[in-house]
Formats: C-alpha cells, sequence, structure tokens
C-alpha cells in the first residue's frame, strides 16, 4: 500500500512537470509601452499564442529548454529563452523607403481576382493559425495595379473578433517572403457569415509582378475566444471546447502546392511526383479575393 503511495505521489509529481505556464509582457525597448497582438510561437514548433492589447501573454509548455519566437511589424524579430515570468523588449524597426514612383490612381476601373469554382465553403474551428493564398501576376492586371481591398469570407460566433491580415511578397524561393505592410494590420470582423472588406486604399499598394501571398492569423486572445460544450472523446461526459474567432471559411481547390507556417517559418509542400511530373491536389484554401483599380 505504501508503495503504491509513493507511486502516486511521484506521478503526480512528474506530471507537474511534464506542462507549465509561463507569462510575460512584451514592450517597446524604446518607450516602455506595450506592444499590442505580437504573435509569439515556440521555435521550430506549431504552438504559440498571441499577446494581448496590454502586451501581456501567457502559454502552457511542455519544456522550458525552448526559445520564443517574438513578431510585430514595425519591430525587429527577437529571440529569447523560455523563463518563468518574461518582460521581452522589442526594437522598432528601420524603415528602408523604396525610391518613390509618382503614378496617377484614377479609381475608376475595379475587377476582383481569386473567385474559385468550388461553390462549398467551409470554416474550420481549429485550423491554422496563419494561413495563406497565392496570387499569381497576370498581364491583364497592368490596367487595374493598385490594390484596394481585401475580400475575407468569415463565419464569426461573437459580436466581434480581430485578426491580422498579411501581404507577403515572394522570396527567391517561391515562399512568403517580406510583408508588403509596415506595420501590422489589425481588422475587426462582426458576428455572422458574411463577406467582409478590409480597405487597403491608403496604403497605395501595387500588385507585384511576382505575384502576391494574402493571409489571415487567427489571434488567440481573450476577447477573441469563444467556448462551447461538447461531448469527450470517451463519450463518458461533457467538456468545455475553447476555441478563437473569427473562422475563415475555406474553398477545396486544385493545387500545384500548399503552404504551411509552424514555428515561425513557411514551408512548402509540392504536389509533384519524384519523376518530375505534375500531381496537382485537392486543398483547402481559405476564401480570399482581392479587388484591384486603376
Amino acid at each position: 500500500m505504501k508503495t503504491a503511495k509513493l507511486l502516486c505521489l511521484f506521478f503526480l509529481l512528474t506530471g507537474n512537470l511534464v506542462s507549465s505556464q509561463i507569462k510575460g509582457i512584451v514592450i517597446d525597448a524604446a518607450t516602455k509601452n506595450p506592444i499590442p497582438y505580437v504573435s509569439i510561437w515556440i521555435e521550430n514548433e506549431n504552438n504559440g499564442t498571441t499577446a494581448e492589447e496590454n502586451g501581456q501573454f501567457q502559454l502552457t509548455i511542455a519544456s522550458k529548454s525552448k526559445n520564443l519566437l517574438f513578431s510585430a511589424l514595425g519591430y525587429e524579430k527577437k529571440t529569447m529563452a523560455i523563463s518563468s515570468d518574461m518582460k521581452v523588449e522589442m526594437t522598432p524597426s528601420t524603415i528602408e523607403l523604396n525610391e518613390v514612383q509618382i503614378t496617377k490612381k484614377y479609381g475608376t476601373r475595379q475587377i476582383e481576382i481569386g473567385e474559385t469554382e468550388s461553390p462549398f465553403l467551409q470554416a474550420y474551428e481549429n485550423g491554422p493559425r496563419i494561413d495563406i493564398k497565392f496570387f499569381p501576376y497576370k498581364a491583364k492586371y497592368k490596367k487595374t495595379k493598385f490594390i484596394k481591398q481585401i475580400v475575407l469570407n468569415t463565419d464569426c460566433r461573437i459580436e466581434e473578433a480581430t485578426l491580422k491580415l498579411h501581404l507577403y511578397k515572394v522570396d527567391n524561393a517561391g515562399l512568403p517572403g517580406d510583408e508588403l505592410l509596415e506595420k501590422d494590420y489589425i481588422a475587426t470582423v462582426s458576428k455572422g457569415v458574411k463577406k467582409t472588406l478590409f480597405n487597403l486604399s491608403a496604403f497605395n499598394l501595387r500588385m507585384p509582378k511576382d505575384g502576391i501571398f494574402v493571409g489571415f492569423e487567427r489571434l488567440k486572445v481573450e476577447k477573441n475566444k469563444f467556448e462551447k460544450t461538447i461531448r469527450s472523446a470517451d463519450n463518458q461526459g461533457n467538456v468545455v471546447q475553447t476555441t478563437f474567432c473569427p473562422f475563415v471559411l475555406y474553398n477545396q481547390v486544385e493545387r500545384d502546392y500548399s503552404y504551411t507556417f509552424s514555428g515561425g517559418k513557411w514551408t512548402r509542400e509540392s504536389t509533384t511526383t519524384a519523376q518530375g511530373a505534375s500531381n496537382k491536389k485537392m486543398i483547402y484554401e481559405p476564401a480570399i479575393n482581392l479587388i484591384l483599380v486603376n
């Protein structure tokens, strides 16, 4: 009996070592003000969280021998070893201005791109935190070269939720590279299943001739929490499931590549066979469109 009690105590103690919760705050190194909605990832893992509006965060981890990656547009990315109570100072990045090109924008001609032939849209409550859609450049876009709006199909179960929108250039490896925006674009989505338009006119963005990756990042913050009671996996009772709104709708489409963001970096999975032949496969792609104007 004594041995059984000792074993029970051992498993309780070691069980507490299996996972632990860390907390911290992210601040601007120059102003010491909190930075809202910083993206936080465990290095080389598909696990992370988002800093709240007041810069505070907490995260359950399996091991403290890892590093955390901190990312927010307008700041240099930072990597730090995990500790119990973290104070993270991020340095504002130096913006290198591109050569200014003066082009008159008329706004008299407009097209919407990105529509698919798939009539079905589906939301995934536990889908990826960051997902993207690639828009290749076409010669006809020369007449409507400016990006006016992002159109996002969403299913929001709470009154109001926020997410980040991302616009990436294509890097030399064909992956999402540098972002076109200088600061995080935090977007608001209201309750319901709908198309929401986000206006980018003020940024004067052109459609890149290498194409563009457009995506969203679901923010794991308190205001976005959506809880519902579901049956447990062993069917022995009910449990509360927590997810984060809004849910982005997806189309099932045929593509040559699929892209995954994990541990702070992008990877691309090719559908080409070992012999080099194209072997397109069906993937679920976020239902995102772009509106271009002249």
